[in-house]
């Protein structure tokens, strides 16, 4: 039995976006999957498949017209993230399309200490301008994350002081997502000019988080408190531009500054399934935590 209407998905061959088709596909919607690299994009039975990228205005427009909504995932950290961001939000207006669902980042704002989180923020703008029936996921950090952010040592370092925040799985934000496009599509959603905090179901500090990982693990994993410049200091070792830097350390102080210090009963609410918890998310995806066993990855 197939949906009503018809969906662009972007970032398909990414972790959101191509959860987000797979449980559209499963649900009988038409699908249009718009990616980088058809090479790369999910075998999804009936679903169309369209080139374009957050830098090409005129294939995006190509990409979105003659669709009825549009599941806008954020672009990777760029240094042209913005204008990126610009230019899918204008694409998705000139082509006529009229809802979209846009992943967000919890407490976005114009001056919040997250740097991907005022990129969120203007994005939002632009597509409230555009007047737009949108609708804004505002994710908090990933859990999936957690596992790599030990790195090789095991250990989790950052400027967060004792803040604390409810990492959300990713599979729970294409869970939502996916309940938000169906309905918006149906008309019983009343999703419309509506926004979402999606996050897990309590607050941990990275203490607790690194805990966890412990005990998940099988191996020793803490958590070593940095100042602003420490942090930057110890991220010198990976050659990565000052914007990406800038990214990583910003997500430690936004939580220290409390600016992620809250749980929302969304996910529940859209899904009417609790958030995965770290072990539950573990569980599902063994993989998330195979490299902390073998020794690590990552910052």
């Amino acid at each position: 039995m197939s949906t009503p209407g018809f969906i662009a998905v972007t970032g398909a061959t990414g972790a959101v976006g191509g959860r987000v088709a797979r449980l559209l596909a499963e649900q009988g919607a038409r699908l249009r999957l718009v990616v980088r690299d058809p090479s790369r994009a999910p075998e999804l039975a009936g679903a169309e498949v369209a080139r374009a990228t957050y830098d090409d205005a005129d294939a995006l427009r190509a990409a979105f017209t003659g669709v009825d909504a549009v599941f806008f995932v954020s672009a990777a950290e760029h240094p042209e993230r913005i204008r990126q961001h610009l230019t899918a939000a204008d694409a998705i207006k000139a082509a006529g399309v009229d809802r979209v669902v846009y992943t967000s980042f919890l407490g976005a704002a114009e001056d919040c200490t997250f740097t991907l989180g005022r990129h969120h923020w203007i994005t939002e703008q632009r597509l409230r301008e555009h007047d737009l029936a949108f609708t804004f996921l505002r994710d908090s950090l990933y859990l999936d994350f957690m596992s790599f952010i030990a790195g090789d040592e095991g250990v989790i370092r950052g400027p967060a002081g004792d803040g604390a925040f409810a990492p959300v799985a990713r599979d729970d934000v294409a869970d939502a997502a996916v309940a938000v496009l169906l309905g918006l599509l149906s008309g019983h959603g009343g999703h419309e000019q509506a926004s979402y905090d999606l996050t897990g179901a309590r607050l941990q500090t990275f203490d607790e988080i690194a805990a966890d990982l412990t005990a998940l693990a099988g191996r020793p994993v803490r958590y070593e408190r940095e100042t602003i410049e420490q942090a930057w200091a110890s991220r010198e070792k990976y050659g990565a531009p000052d914007w990406e830097v800038e990214g990583w350390v910003s997500s430690y102080a936004a939580i220290g500054a409390g600016e992620l210090a809250w749980v929302s009963d969304a996910v529940l609410r859209l899904t009417g399934h609790d958030p995965l918890t770290l072990r539950q998310l573990v569980e599902r995806h063994p993989e998330l935590i195979a490299g902390l066993r073998a020794g690590g990855t990552r910052t």
